[in-house]
């Protein structure tokens, strides 16, 4: 057997495999021997039947299948010898006019090569990395929304403003109870409809622009995401409960209820921890920001061809089904900065050797348990629980492929940090989403 390579150019090859029939014979016959031992054919006692009716019967197909056997063995061995980087699998050429009974089986298959290219982090246009301020006001509306939370319910006798509403709402295909606040309601014509009325009152309103989130709207209907928004009908709201939320006090009572026993001791010093644990979670979301801004910067900025013709044709027979061209091209388009992304991670994989091994992964496991306990106010978690949990973790190979993933960006973020031209930009979180995510 003989494994021979032309390169068609610096992105596509081709390989040609030459099997000759004395390599093949003895492996042909040995299997044909032990399908005649084996063999019930009518009119024969079992291990008596002819060779040359089971060669008649099996001997086409047992060829084909110890060619496919020589032919993946010879592909991979010469694959990893060489240290091919391809893209895609190896595609077979097909010929209509295959001699099976030549001296030699010639089998070509069509390789795609990744490129190669350089790779600069660090390129002249600064990529903005935010710093995300929780600010003042941020801040004291999450302590009202707590206080709010934590406070008690006096009933009223009518709607009053800034009162709290249990009401059924029923319409067209519409039955369904909820609460909800006075100031939730957008539209000051509809809140007036509703200001004096008393328990029992059925007030029809208009669900348009109604409140001012149409998820809102969803929740109090009971509808669903696609009808909510754009609902434009009316409803009738018939009032069962009147209450005004009377906020709970800034004491200590308050403080060891929203962020733990005598964690805080004052205003002031449950405002700084709320803004820190705000400005930490906005970290993540900032380091999140650059990670993609960077990416997209990599991708467009780093430039190398691709064998498009190869992958297409790949993309066209690898699936379950196999596509027309125009489907392949339409995915291959989908596609290609994906393609192109991975290997550029390839290679900043290798350049900066970020390696990943499973150490490192149950790690990664570890610190995600314990931020995930911490939330449940579990602080003390034992090592052995930890080894344990992070064990049964692991043992799902889906899960080991979302840990790594992750891991692999953090790595990616701190390698951008360090490397990358960032240019740091201190703004509020409402800032921050309008130019983040132009909002």
């Amino acid at each position: 057997m003989q494994v021979t390579r032309k390169d068609v150019d610096a992105l596509n090859a081709v390989i040609t495999i030459a099997i000759n029939q004395a390599d093949l014979g003895p492996k042909v016959d040995s299997v044909l021997s032990s399908y005649k031992k084996r063999a019930n054919i009518p009119g024969f006692r079992k291990g008596n039947v002819p060779m040359g009716l089971i060669r008649k019967q099996y001997g086409q197909a047992v060829k084909a299948d110890e060619v496919n056997k020589m032919l993946q063995e010879s592909l991979s061995n010469y694959i990893s010898k060489e240290q091919l980087a391809l893209l895609g699998n190896p595609l077979p050429v097909e010929k209509t006019d295959f001699d099976w009974e030549a001296e030699t089986l010639a089998f070509d298959f069509e390789l795609g090569l990744s490129p190669e290219f350089d790779l600069k982090l660090k390129g002249r246009k600064a990529i903005i990395h935010y710093q995300v301020e929780a600010d003042k006001k941020m801040i004291d509306n999450q302590i009202e929304r707590m206080r709010s939370q934590y406070g008690s319910l006096h009933p009223l006798k009518t709607v009053e403003a800034g009162a709290e509403l249990t009401a059924t709402f029923t319409g067209e295909d519409i039955d369904n109870k909820s609460t909800f606040s006075l100031d939730d309601l957008k539209s000051a014509a509809q809140k007036k409809k509703l200001i004096g009325a008393k328990v029992g009152d059925a007030i029809t309103l208009k669900t348009k622009g109604l409140f001012k989130d149409d998820h809102k709207l969803m929740h109090v209907l009971g509808v669903d995401h696609d009808r909510a928004h754009g609902l434009s009908i009316e409803v009738s709201c018939t009032l069962e409960e009147i209450n005004k939320r009377e906020l709970a006090d800034l004491d200590q009572d308050f403080f060891d209820k929203v962020m733990g026993k005598d964690v805080v001791k004052n205003a002031t010093e449950l405002k700084d921890k709320l803004k820190a644990d705000a400005e930490k979670q906005f970290v993540t979301q900032a380091d999140q920001k650059m990670l993609n801004d960077v990416t997209e910067y990599l991708i467009d900025n780093t430039k190398f061809s691709l064998p498009d013709t190869f992958l297409k044709k790949w993309i066209q027979q690898s699936g379950e089904q196999v596509l027309s061209e125009e489907e392949a091209a339409s995915e291959y388009e989908k596609s290609e900065r994906g393609i192109r992304y991975q290997l550029i991670e390839s290679k900043l994989v290798s350049q900066y050797d970020l390696k990943i091994d499973l150490e490192q992964i149950k790690a990664f496991a570890k610190d995600m348990i314990k931020t995930q306990m911490l939330q449940f106010g579990r602080a003390d978690v034992a090592d052995q629980e930890l080894e344990d949990i992070a064990g049964r973790i692991l043992g799902n190979q889906d899960e080991v492929k979302r840990i790594s993933d992750q891991l692999m960006s953090r790595k990616m973020i701190d390698l951008f940090k360090a490397e990358a031209n960032l240019k740091l930009k201190k703004v509020k979180y409402d800032d921050f989403v309008k130019e983040a995510y132009k909002a």
